[in-house]
């Protein structure tokens, strides 16, 4: 049934599938509901009201069964993280985990951790993935699985190591390898167990005496052994490639150690490439009289010495054009001709065109080296989006420039040293000059003066920077150690399509994201990490690794951990067997290879050294949306590898933390949210409050985490409020059911009141829909039917109705009874439907309930428990209709108190009449279960409208809707209200 006046929502279940229905068997074949409500008549009995409250003068208050809890209204101040920290060591938190992992069940639910890296403070990005995790690991504990999650922490690698080095300014110069490993592992240390402390604080379930670190020594050992799994089967090899080079850093850096300035600046060029040797095609279309360039844009000036090749797209349409300024010849890409006679600010004629394939066999002359010439080539990265349609090809110094080198056998010298300066080759007018800064200025001089400059711009563009020093890198081709992605991406790919992503569409940004990546490059130029284990001859361009010198080094690493590679002679650190064959310890023809592992690889290896049992496949792997680039990524790639399976079954990805008005977060904006002042409260708690670790969970769960996350002191206190009005509802069910033993005085569903039935009806609903949400880990959809069930059911609905019966009737009657059974199940799927998520409050609420013996934890208790004898579908029309008419009552007498006045409903007979009829039998009743849930001094329930009407009588009449789907059609019946007065 839905009723236009009536704001509760629809009704929704078929008379002819009715199961349990409260209404007798007669009513269950009627084909449909029929019936219209003619009149609603309200006379006012404020008079004897008054005078009855008058003459009483609290002589009945002892009479009244008030509720009765110690469970406290609010927390106010430092009440709040006081009595967490209480419930913590009262309710077990730091055992829970173990208890649940000694659990005799049949399931098992595995949450790998990502590592975080322990370079700093814990903050809101920590607490927003890690409460992520704890609901959903709590959620499935409560349902019955045994939990497998072992926190873990990314200890080695680039950010450690220049915080470390960056703390000792001029000092760390003199410092030896060794000595940068050891404060590089203090400082790890050191944040590990900040960290530390704050997870146990925010309730994350764990055992946090054995968690992962990749610095351990048998970690270690397992990630050399399946890196040697990987350069056995050729997936892993060293190389001359271009790679993103960091020369602040001084290290080569994968594509998920950048991060890219929208605001860079670049200053970007158009440069003639003059015609050196025409092919075929352009003899025929050129007359000689005018010299001909090819004219070329980039961003990267620095580049132009190391051209080799400029290239075109074999299928584009290009033009000979007419400069009209200086009568040259130019050649570019057809569509590009107006848009670059804009830029330069002339008119350019069309001569000819042609296909870009003509161009085939041409060369054209070097920019700066006179007499070297660069030949045209076709390739398929040429767009016609940006620049001329003719790009600069300098090898050393783009991914795509050294495929095109690769394939035409063009050099690919690199003229950039690790600091990113020009080095001697360069010559004279270059070397050690930045390229990036003073190097960029002379090459532009040098074109000028060379008369090759049509045109200097500035560009603000997205460029990549060096993720912790931020400042930009620079694409240089060095000899690195690469993973041959190539051949596993298309099985990788493959493997996702049964991988399920939360949300859909991180699946496809993560093939995107693969796609995009040519090879991935595993070698670092630095010093704190896991080393690559081989030995490079001194004099030739030779190294040494097999599968007898890796396992030497795997059991060394085991057993003293990866300083062994410093600390160590050369020749311990080959086996006996191998020293003998390559010069022996005092002849000794290789040395120990400087290069460590990139800390992805580190981190992307965990599935093989924490995850459990034969498969090592977890069931969910949950991080922020930079790891489909990161570590889902190198986890996937390097399983796949090894044995060609993912190491997850699900991944759901989340948004990054942003200040209130969804600004990044920075000190110098000073909205930088610290989680411990969120909880304990700051220096001026009139600014900062303390809110409690609570308030961090369900801000955390509320948010719609799957896009970016906004907090900030309107979040918090709207997080706070929530949990007042939640605490406000479970003082209200924990003081009603004081005095009640549901073993001994509940009442049978189908003997209690009907609006308590239509309770669990709802709370069963309810259940169904919550337990669904938190399948799908859709923690924010928990939240909303949380909050308006205990807001607009309970709170505005329920509570509101039931106070007469529970306050006034006597402590054992069945109406008393039978409402008390109902709030016992609401209280049990309340507490446990938020347990996952404020894990105090629901272990607090839990201590409060006066009938639990000797209660422990919650946790211990399983999950939610309903009856399927709850769901009645005729009852949730019947109550709906009875609803409509009581909201029009109640919407004639705003700010008036119901209890003044006597109501009247007239149905006109039919199956509407004898629906409403079972919530009063009598004519007239004011203790009947209509005139409760009207909230009336007394109500009458009549066929036909009465004869006579007083003066004094408040007549409504409104529109109202009956739909209920019977076996053949719904059945529609519409009436109308008005108020006469």
């Amino acid at each position: 049934m839905r009723w236009g006046l009536h704001p509760r929502g629809p009704g929704a279940a078929a008379l002819a599938t009715a199961r349990n229905l409260w209404v007798p068997p007669h009513l269950r074949c009627h084909p449909g509901w029929r019936g219209t409500t003619r009149r609603l008549l309200v006379r006012s009995v404020t008079g004897a009201s008054n005078q009855l409250q008058n003459s009483s003068n609290g002589r009945y208050r002892d009479t009244v069964l008030l509720p009765q809890t110690s469970f406290p209204m609010k927390l106010l101040g430092r009440q709040q993280p006081d009595t967490e920290l209480e419930i913590q060591q009262k309710c077990g938190f730091s055992e829970l985990y173990s208890w649940q992992r000694e659990r005799k069940v049949k399931t098992e639910f595995c949450l790998h951790d990502g590592p975080p890296y322990a370079n700093g403070d814990p903050h809101v990005g920590h607490a927003l993935n890690k409460i992520l995790k704890d609901i959903a690991n709590r959620y499935h504990m409560m349902r019955g699985s045994k939990i497998h999650f072992v926190p873990g922490w990314d200890c080695h690698g680039l950010p450690i190591e220049i915080k470390v080095l960056s703390e000792l300014g001029g000092k760390a110069q003199n410092l030896s390898a060794v000595e940068i490993r050891e404060k590089a592992r203090s400082f790890a240390e050191a944040a590990i167990e900040k960290q530390r402390s704050a997870f146990i604080r925010w309730g994350i379930m764990a055992d946090w005496n054995n968690c992962y670190y990749t610095f351990d020594g048998k970690y270690e050992a397992k990630q050399l052994r399946l890196f040697y799994q990987m350069y056995e089967k050729g997936l892993i090899y060293r190389s001359y490639k271009p790679v993103f080079w960091s020369p602040s850093s001084r290290t080569a850096l994968a594509e998920a150690e950048l991060e890219y300035n929208p605001e860079h600046v670049s200053r970007s060029i158009y440069v003639k490439f003059p015609l050196l040797k025409p092919s075929p095609k352009l003899v025929s279309l050129i007359d000689g009289s005018s010299p001909v360039s090819f004219l070329v844009w980039t961003t990267q000036p620095w580049t132009i010495p190391a051209n080799q090749a400029v290239c075109y797209m074999p299928d584009s349409k290009y033009a000979v054009v007419k400069c009209s300024k200086s009568g040259d010849l130019y050649i570019l890409a057809a569509d590009k001709v107006t848009s670059i006679a804009s830029v330069l600010e002339t008119t350019l004629e069309v001569i000819s065109t042609f296909s870009g394939v003509d161009l085939e066999n041409g060369t054209c002359t070097h920019p700066l080296i006179p007499g070297k010439a660069s030949p045209l080539l076709p390739a398929n990265h040429v767009t016609m989006t940006k620049g001329t349609g003719l790009v600069h090809t300098a090898p050393a110094h783009g991914m795509e420039d050294y495929s095109v080198a690769s394939q035409h056998n063009l050099s690919t010298d690199c003229l950039v040293d690790e600091d990113g300066v020009f080095t001697e080759v360069a010559g004279p007018e270059l070397e050690n000059k930045a390229v990036l800064e003073e190097g960029t200025d002379v090459v532009i001089k040098m074109l000028q003066a060379s008369k090759h400059l049509l045109k200097e711009e500035k560009l603000v563009h997205s460029y990549p920077y060096d993720w912790r020093t931020k400042k930009p890198v620079v694409i240089r081709a060095s000899k690195q150690w690469f993973v041959n992605i190539t051949d596993i991406k298309a099985t990788a790919k493959e493997l996702l399509k049964k991988v399920k992503f939360i949300p859909g569409s991180a699946l496809n940004a993560m093939v995107e994201t693969m796609d995009r990546r040519p090879y991935w490059c595993i070698s670092r130029q630095r010093v704190w990490g896991v080393p690559i284990p081989v030995f490079h001859h001194k004099t030739k361009d030779e190294f040494l690794i097999n599968s007898q010198t890796t396992e030497h080094i795997i059991k060394l690493v085991e057993q003293h951990g990866s300083d062994v590679w410093w600390t160590h002679p050369p020749e311990q650190l080959l086996p006996q067997e191998v020293l003998s064959q390559v010069g022996g310890p005092d002849a000794l023809e290789y040395v120990p290879g400087q290069d460590i592992l990139d800390i992805w690889f580190d981190s992307g290896t965990s599935w093989s050294c924490v995850l459990p049992g034969t498969d090592q496949r977890a069931d969910l792997y949950l991080e922020g949306k930079d790891q489909l680039g990161g570590w889902f990524q190198s986890s996937l790639l390097t399983s796949v590898a090894t044995r060609k399976k993912a190491p997850f079954k699900t991944v759901v990805v989340h948004g990054f933390t942003l200040g209130e008005k969804g600004e990044k977060m920075s000190k110098s904006l000073g909205n930088v949210i610290d989680p411990d002042v969120v909880i304990n409260g700051g220096q001026d708690q009139s600014k900062e409050p303390p809110y409690g670790a609570d308030v961090l969970r369900w801000w955390v769960a509320e948010s719609n985490v799957f896009t970016e996350v906004t907090i900030g002191p309107a979040a918090l206190n709207a997080a706070r409020d929530d949990i007042n009005k939640l605490r406000n509802t479970l003082r209200f069910l924990l003081g009603n059911v004081s005095g009640f033993n549901p073993e001994t005085d509940a009442i049978p569903v189908n003997d209690m009141y009907v609006i308590d039935q239509y309770m669990l009806h709802l709370l069963q609903d309810l259940a169904n829909k919550i337990t669904d949400s938190y399948k799908q880990y859709d923690f924010g959809k928990v939240v909303r039917l949380l909050r308006a069930f205990y807001t607009r059911e309970l709170s505005n609905f329920y509570f509101s109705i039931i106070k007469d019966r529970l306050y006034c009737e006597r402590a054992g009657d069945p109406g008393r009874r039978s409402c008390q059974t109902a709030l016992a199940e609401i209280l049990d799927v309340m507490v446990r439907s938020f347990a996952p998520i404020l894990p105090h409050l629901a272990e607090e609420a839990f201590q409060h309930i006066p009938y639990v013996k000797e209660p422990k934890s919650v946790f211990r208790t399983g999950w939610i428990r309903t009856s399927s004898i709850w769901k009645k579908p005729g009852l949730e029309e019947a109550i709906e209709g009875a609803c409509a008419m009581r909201d029009s009552f109640l919407g004639s007498i705003p700010g008036k108190n119901a209890a003044e006045y006597k109501v009247t409903i007239v149905i006109e007979p039919g199956l509407l009449f004898e629906i409403i009829e079972m919530l009063q039998a009598e004519e007239t009743s004011s203790t009947s279960q209509l005139n409760e849930l009207m909230m009336a001094s007394q109500t009458t329930l009549l066929p036909e409208e009465p004869r006579t009407l007083t003066t004094d009588v408040i007549e409504r009449k409104g529109t109202f809707l009956i739909n209920l789907e019977g076996k053949e059609a719904a059945t529609v019946t519409r009436g109308t209200w008005r108020t006469e007065l």
